[in-house]
């Protein structure tokens, strides 16, 4: 949810970190050159697997992971943000994937030279059933 009360500069932050997390999500763009090319170089991920995900290992894997293709799709809801400095977006929701739920929190940094948001980092926390 974009905040329309916001700055229009954060607005337009959080819109595109918004639809960069949500193009991650697209089984086209994870496995594709689109799919890389919104991570950033720095990335790292602690999955709700506890497992840690570097760029290279993201890089190796997204086409396989969930939401891809052949795997169960994600589903997203209470998607939220909000601008933490003028090339930092925080974006929290909650995914469910294949039945299991988990809350989500992914940083979206601008790329140098002001170019375009990147996923730098990501952790997903499974939520306990019931």
């Amino acid at each position: 949810m974009i905040d329309t009360t916001a700055h229009p500069d954060e607005q337009e932050a959080v819109a595109a970190a918004t639809d960069g997390e949500l193009r991650l999500h697209d089984p086209a763009v994870r496995d594709s050159a689109d799919g890389v090319r919104l991570l950033d170089p720095e990335f790292v991920e602690v999955g709700a697997s506890g497992r840690r995900w570097t760029y290279a290992d993201m890089v190796a894997a997204l086409p396989t992971l969930h939401g891809g293709a052949d795997g169960p799709r994600i589903e997203v809801s209470g998607l939220r943000g909000v601008l933490l400095a003028p090339d930092l977006v925080h974006l929290t929701y909650e995914s469910v994937i294949a039945g299991r739920r988990a809350r989500r929190s992914s940083l979206w940094r601008r790329g140098e030279g002001r170019t375009g948001w990147r996923l730098y980092y990501h952790q997903g926390t499974p939520v306990p059933e019931g």
